[in-house]
C-alpha cells in the first residue's frame, strides 16, 4: 500500500486533471513513488495502478517507455549523460571515457559502493549547453568537461 504521504502528493497531482482522467497523473505518481523509494518495484507499479484505478499494464507501459524510471535498484545518484547528436558534436565521447574511468562502471551499472549509476540519455532539450548531464532526473549540468564532472560528483553526498 502506498504511504499516506505519497497518496497526498498524488492527490494534489490529480487536481490538475478531470476526475475521470486519473490516468493522466500516472507519470507524476511514478515519479513520486520513485523519489520516495529510489526505484519502481512490481509492487509499486501495482499500487500506483490500484490507486489510480487503471490497469496495471497501463502503468507498466509508462514505466518501461521512459528512461527516467528505474525498474531495478540503482545508485543513490543516477547520472544520465546525453549521447545525442548535439552532445556528440561537443565531444561527449571524451567525456564519457573519463566518466566511465572515474566511476569504474559502464552504462546501466552501479558503482561498488552503490553511490552512482550511469545511464545513457536521449536529447535533454538544452543543446546549447552540450554536453549535458542530469543527476537524479532533477539537476541538469551543462557544458560539461572532465574537470567539471569531477567537481560535481565530489560534491554529491
Amino acid at each position: 500500500m502506498l504511504p499516506k504521504k505519497i497518496k497526498e502528493k498524488i492527490n494534489k497531482e490529480l487536481l490538475k486533471f478531470p476526475k475521470e482522467q486519473k490516468r493522466s497523473a500516472v507519470m507524476a505518481a511514478l515519479r513520486l513513488v520513485q523519489n520516495e523509494k529510489g526505484w519502481l518495484s512490481e509492487k509499486s507499479i501495482s499500487e500506483v495502478a490500484a490507486y489510480l484505478s487503471i490497469p496495471e499494464i497501463a502503468v507498466l507501459e509508462v514505466a518501461t517507455f521512459y528512461n527516467m524510471y528505474d525498474l531495478k535498484e540503482s545508485g543513490k545518484f543516477k547520472i544520465a549523460i546525453c549521447t545525442n547528436i548535439s552532445c556528440m558534436l561537443r565531444d561527449t565521447d571524451s567525456l564519457l571515457a573519463h566518466v566511465k574511468k572515474q566511476l569504474k562502471i559502464d552504462f546501466n551499472q552501479v558503482t561498488e559502493d552503490g553511490k552512482f549509476c550511469l545511464k545513457e540519455s536521449e536529447c535533454m532539450g538544452a543543446c546549447g549547453g552540450a554536453p549535458l548531464m542530469v543527476v537524479n532526473n532533477q539537476y541538469m549540468h551543462e557544458n560539461l568537461t572532465p574537470e567539471k564532472f569531477d567537481q560535481i560528483i565530489e560534491e554529491l553526498d
